[in-house]
């Protein structure tokens, strides 16, 4: 089976890169994966893209370097199961506050008789090759999204669930719940990420996290996490062509207006 570069980096102590996709274009989709980052993460929450327009993207990463994930908008099996047969070599799966929820998540992920995945690995075959079924278990990774306060208090509780592959964490809605908003300063929830960090890290499970730049990206990694997300393909494309203009027009740095880092 085509190996899963992340696996790969990650065993060999390196950080994973990971662009994000929040338009619905294969031509963007196969630019990113050519952009540097080691993985691409497909998102069906809240990108603008659909099912069908997400299978054109995973197909459009096959054509590069990176390796291909996706973000589904819920803990929702059937719609798991239908992605890893569209080829998706993880799930980030959002709002996991329980363990119940991180075992649903990971049995999804997983044939029997580790999990309850459907055999129907289509277009799975045809990314990962002939031995997908036999190797799937251990290639495909189940990555529960923390971002409520019960997921931060019942971290070590979802941790021990067998089959997690990584934590990958929402800094805006942590901050939401527990800051009361995603203004800065965050004290409680940027306490709760080290936190969650700490567990994983102790247990073995790396963390990732979605950042707004490559500047906290570079941070998060002197942090220790082990995958970050230094923007998503919107807030790129919008804060360059911003800077365009801001250039043509001689407009001085920092008169033009902010830009949302469109983070999650």
């Amino acid at each position: 089976m085509r190996p899963n570069s992340i696996r790969t980096r990650l065993a060999a102590g390196e950080v994973v890169v990971n662009g994000w996709l929040s338009i619905g274009s294969g031509y963007s989709a196969e630019g990113v994966g050519h952009s540097g980052v080691h993985a691409v993460t497909v998102d069906l929450q809240h990108g603008m893209l659909d099912t069908a327009q997400a299978i054109g993207m995973l197909q459009a990463i096959s054509a590069t370097p990176a390796t291909p994930l996706v973000r589904v908008p819920s803990n929702d099996a059937a719609q798991i199961m239908h992605l890893l047969d569209a080829g998706a070599y993880g799930v980030i799966c959002p709002m996991i506050s329980t363990p119940e929820d991180a075992a649903g998540l990971v049995a999804a992920c997983r044939y029997p008789p580790s999990g309850k995945r459907s055999f129907g690995p289509s277009r799975g075959l045809l990314y990962g090759g002939a031995d997908y079924v036999a190797q799937a278990n251990a290639t495909v990774m189940a990555i529960p999204m923390i971002e409520t306060a019960e997921g931060v208090d019942r971290i070590e509780e979802i941790l021990e669930v067998e089959g997690i592959d990584m934590i990958y964490l929402g800094p805006n809605d942590m901050a939401f719940a527990l800051d009361g908003g995603v203004g800065h300063p965050r004290p409680k929830s940027e306490a709760a990420l080290a936190h969650v960090r700490a567990a994983a890290t102790r247990r073995g499970v790396p963390v990732g996290i979605f950042c707004t730049s490559g500047e906290e990206a570079r941070d998060r990694v002197a942090q220790g996490f082990r995958l970050v997300t230094p923007g998503n393909d919107f807030a790129h494309l919008t804060r360059s062509l911003r800077e365009a203009v801001r250039v043509t027009l001689e407009v001085p740095d920092g008169v033009a207006a902010h830009a949302s880092g469109h983070g999650y």
